[in-house]
């Protein structure tokens, strides 16, 4: 941090500071000897600009490489590749002059509608924080800033500037703050970006709760807050919610308001300065510019990234990957034209791009496999869609196996608007139906940053390989995929439902009237599904690959009161070298609250090579078998049995073992507004209630112990109106001698 006296700053000077300069730099105070900041979009790529500038993408960006978004890194189930395509990204980043990216993005996939599901991990918070916090260590690791985003609860575009998400405590302690909990204790990003959204009511850029009780008390965050651009609306109410930088800048008017505020007393001074200083301290990311990068390199690790992170959805009788003197059909503009990003803040220029046919050609040349391309469809919609379909069957009709590439085009989804559907357009649909019809054997290749519907179709094709959005060299891993170069290791970080009236946001999103309604609660994605028993298509966590794996011998044993260790053995039961994803999940049915069928709560990919095994240990601890209490402001794991899962996926079990947890003791205060059944139910009272009741009301205590049907009808009433319904009086003593007894009981 430079070394700079605040006191020798004026109280305009330092205002001023608390927006940027211009729309990607911080204030510099050349003869205080504090350097201008540098902060550009990312999070996949450096989006770094000289001339004119935008966050939507719209005007050109220096080229940099294009590593698989989010979307795609979510499916990987591997923080080892979050970590390097964080560190390839610093590695650019300081080759262009930039010293804060922004991103990892970590909002949940709440409704598979969101515009900007391409830029997020997963529904499930565990795994994207887990991701994301991987990705930060690598890319501040080569010294650039990271701005973990969108905080909190963005997780919609429509009306995303004004829109209140009205989300209960608990929903937000267990499913859509616990990924930045875990980024911000775990791996200390520089800096976190506020959102664009009201959580419950109040803008996140000026939500004192969520800025400076949780993140900072709670969580012990010390770097700098930032707002999402265009996100402040009160600059004094941020600066005290704990908002320290104002992007994009610069503000002048803002900046007024500031120093008029401190001057009327509406701001101490102090607020100002800490927030400075915090902004100081960015300075220290600020070092000479790296001579360049090896963008030869960088292609080839984007393309082994990518490669981990599509998901073999079907393979039925084995027709991956493909055999040598196959004759092939590959279908599809997709397959000639990639689509491989998504459109908004994050679209970057490649240094360089490959498509599917051509790396095709490329491994089938070795392999004396014939290629033939159609077109198939087009992608602005021009042309004669039936002569196109007409000529991709003939050629379907003639070769060995056809390749359909399909997918969303990129003005389906993009930052700045929500999609309307999950289907694929119509024509891809009856192009799909029509070669599968047709050909001997068909595969279909997936391109969407946004899940897709295979409904209609996903029975008639023999293969499905889900590649989302794979990056600049995602055209060279498909083919690699293909032809069985790598061995598919990617689990799906998103449930894809039957139907999109499934999903558990369906009749909320994405709100009305400047509100959306988390209805749902914390049944989110798989937790709902679960729940529910609905069927899905293909449930979270599903990937095939072309080997076997064996998960057994699990055993599993407590660590003490809330914690436990599981273990288990994996084995490549296959003749191929492959990743099997290891998936651990805990179920319960003790406690208070209703929980999931069963909740995420490690995981682990494991390389195998055939006949080879390993065991693997999982450390859970409390935060794994408990849940948000809103009566006692806090995590509380239930006395109880938790069962503890290997799953091949969020619907498929293959291993379990039971584990009794003392849990917490800690017993509820009992006043009369109490219920009759937290009375009834008290571990440290509630086994006395009623031969109390019995021996201070003879006659009507009795009648309430000999009859269930009433103590039911009054399981909810107020102790004060049960005393209101007997004699009174004569409870009084006893009532509080009980009272008194859990007031002992609940002191630490």
């Amino acid at each position: 941090m430079p070394d700079i006296d605040l006191s020798r700053l004026s109280l305009e000077q330092k205002a001023a500071l608390l927006s940027g300069q211009d729309f990607w730099s911080t204030h510099a105070l050349e003869d205080a000897g504090l350097p201008s900041v540098v902060l550009t979009d990312g999070p996949h790529g450096v989006r770094r600009q000289v001339g004119e500038f935008d966050h939507m993408g719209i005007y050109e960006s220096l080229p940099s490489t294009c590593f698989p978004p989010a979307v795609a890194v979510g499916s990987s189930w591997d923080p080892q590749v979050a970590a390097r395509v964080g560190a390839a990204v610093g590695q650019e980043a300081r080759a262009l002059g930039v010293h804060v990216v922004l991103g990892p993005g970590v909002n949940i996939k709440r409704s598979p509608l969101c515009g900007r599901n391409f830029e997020y991990y997963s529904e499930d918070p565990l795994l994207s924080g887990h991701l994301g916090a991987a990705h930060v260590r690598g890319q501040q690791e080569q010294g650039v800033g990271a701005s973990l985003k969108h905080f909190a609860v963005n997780n919609q575009e429509t009306d995303r500037m004004r829109v209140s998400a009205d989300v209960d405590e608990r929903t937000l302690r267990e499913i859509y703050l616990p990924a930045f909990e875990h980024i911000v204790t775990e791996a200390a990003p520089a800096t976190v970006m506020a959102a664009y959204n009201k959580v419950n009511g109040v803008h996140a850029a000026q939500n004192r709760w969520l800025l400076t009780e949780v993140l900072r008390e709670e969580w012990g965050f010390t770097g700098a807050v930032v707002s999402d651009w265009g996100a402040v609306h009160d600059p004094v109410a941020s600066v005290l919610a704990g908002l320290d930088l104002e992007m994009p800048g610069p503000t002048p008017e803002h900046t007024r308001r500031i120093v008029d505020a401190v001057r009327d007393g509406q701001l101490d001074e102090s607020v100002v300065d800490t927030a400075v200083r915090r902004l100081l301290a960015l300075a220290d990311l600020v070092t000479e510019r790296s001579d360049g990068f090896d963008t030869d390199a960088h292609h080839r690790l984007a393309r082994e990234l990518a490669a981990e992170c599509a998901v073999l959805l079907k393979n039925d009788d084995g027709v991956l990957p493909l055999s040598s003197g196959q004759r092939i059909a590959v279908i599809g503009e997709f397959a000639a034209s990639p689509r491989y990003q998504a459109g908004g803040s994050s679209h970057l220029r490649p240094t360089r791009l490959d498509n599917a046919l051509d790396e095709i050609r490329a491994l089938a040349a070795g392999r004396e496999c014939p290629v033939e391309f159609a077109a198939g469809f087009t992608l602005d919609g021009t042309g004669d869609a039936e002569s196109l379909r007409e000529a991709a069957v003939r050629l379907a009709r003639s070769s060995d196996v056809a390749l359909v590439f399909a997918g969303l085009p990129e003005s389906a989804e993009s930052e700045g608007y929500d999609r309307d559907t999950l289907q694929l357009p119509a024509v891809q649909v009856d192009l799909i139906r029509a070669v599968a019809a047709a050909a001997a054997r068909t595969v279909v290749v997936l391109s969407n940053g946004g899940i897709v519907s295979l409904e209609g179709w996903h029975d008639g094709a023999d293969a499905i390989l889900e590649g989302f959005l794979l990056g600049q060299a995602g055209g060279g891993a498909i083919a690699d995929l293909l032809f069985g170069e790598v061995n598919p290791s990617g689990r799906l970080a998103e449930t894809l439902p039957v139907r999109l009236e499934d999903n558990p946001s369906f009749v909320n999103f994405p709100g009305e009237q400047g509100h959306v309604r988390y209805g749902e609660g914390v049944m989110v994605g798989y937790r709902w599904y679960g729940a529910t028993g609905t069927a899905v298509r293909h449930p979270f966590g599903h990937g095939l690959s072309y080997t076997t794996f064996a998960v057994g011998d699990l055993s599993v044993a407590a660590t003490g009161d809330d914690s436990a260790r599981a273990s288990v053995t994996v084995t490549n039961t296959g003749d191929r070298a492959g990743k099997h994803v290891v998936q651990v999940y805990v179920a319960t049915d003790a406690g208070p609250v209703r929980r999931p069928a069963r909740e995420l709560r490690a995981f682990a990919k494991v390389p195998l090579e055939p006949g080879e095994s390993r065991r693997l240990t999982f450390d859970l601890g409390r935060r794994a078998f408990a849940h948000y209490d809103v009566q006692g402001a806090g995590w509380a794991v239930a006395p109880g049995d938790h069962r503890i899962q290997i799953c091949e996926n969020a619907a498929t079990v293959v291993a379990e073992a039971t584990v009794s947890l003392a849990g917490d003791a800690v017993a509820q205060e009992l006043t009369l507004e109490s219920t009759f059944g937290e009375w009834v139910t008290h571990p440290v009272v509630g086994s006395t209630l009623l031969q109390e009741l019995a021996a201070a009301l003879p006659d009507q205590g009795m009648q309430l112990g000999d009859r269930p049907e009433l103590l039911q009808a009054v399981q909810d009433v107020p102790m004060k109106r049960v005393v209101g319904l007997v004699d009174g009086n004569a409870l009084d003593e006893t009532l509080e001698r009980l009272m008194e007894r859990t007031r002992v009981a609940g002191r630490p």
